[in-house]
């Protein structure tokens, strides 16, 4: 694929095999695709924190939960969505944010609003779309970590006089925070590159790197800029990633130290 990247585009026979920039350069140059990128990191950002505060109320309560019977149900419901595929869950949103949908229905018979909202085809449908797809995985990663936390560590918090909010931030968050680093590293990269969502919550006029991406390679036929704008998304999830990893380690040894 880089190498495909650095060949020139040719209407006649689809790419040149000479070494160029060019595809890069216009990246750069061309203002659209630089807010295209922009786009995609702050969704991805946005949807990343919102799995993560969804998906620490969820996993805490699962796995403090005493009833055996209870919590194998509840993680089998976490985990069932998983196996439908992200398509058909994210076209369940279109029938729930469309104009005339079910949350625009309800708006109305509550009296909130005469008229329907605009929900559908905006940022804000494709980062629930996302939250919706990716909140499992991030329930799943803190279950299995917030699992080895001892009870018995919030028990003499609270024997101490600390308050349930003190216990968890000084107590459960530390120890929680390999699973953190980990769940919110997958949900953000997956949702840099997604692709379903994005196309239809988000609309034609919502634009995301990976459709931009597919758009290239199917509709201009120009594979060298797709290569091109596939290159420069891995490389920023890749950079992003390690950066927040080499962040977490500093953070986590100068805890230890402290």
């Amino acid at each position: 694929m880089l190498r495909l990247s650095l060949f020139r585009y040719d209407p006649a026979q689809m790419y040149l095999e000479v070494f160029t920039l060019e595809n890069y350069v216009r990246f750069f140059k061309d203002e659209f695709y630089q807010q295209v990128l922009w786009t995609t990191l702050w969704i991805s950002t946005v949807t990343t924190l919102f799995c993560l505060i969804g998906g620490l109320a969820v996993a805490y309560f699962v796995a403090r939960t005493e009833s055996e019977f209870l919590k194998r149900y509840l993680i089998v419901a976490i985990v069932l969505p998983l196996f439908m595929g992200n398509v058909a869950r994210t076209a369940g949103w279109i029938i729930v944010l469309d104009n005339g949908g079910l949350l625009n229905f309800l708006i109305q018979e509550v009296g909130v609003a005469t008229s329907s909202f605009r929900l559908l085809y905006t940022s804000g449908a494709v980062i629930t779309g996302l939250t919706s797809v990716l909140l499992p995985f991030m329930i799943v990663t803190l279950n299995s970590v917030m699992q080895g936390i001892d009870v018995s560590l919030e028990e003499a918090s609270s024997n101490l006089g600390a308050s349930p909010l003190t216990t968890f931030r000084r107590v459960v968050l530390p120890l929680l925070m390999p699973g953190i680093f980990a769940g919110s590293v997958l949900c953000f990269i997956l949702s840099m590159n997604a692709y379903a969502t994005p196309i239809l919550v988000g609309g034609p006029q919502f634009h995301m790197m990976a459709p931009t991406i597919y758009s290239q390679f199917s509709a201009t036929m120009n594979w060298p800029f797709g290569a091109a704008l596939a290159f420069i998304l891995i490389t920023m999830t890749m950079v992003l990633t390690l950066a927040s990893s080499l962040a977490f380690n500093r953070a986590a040894r100068e805890g230890a130290n402290s």
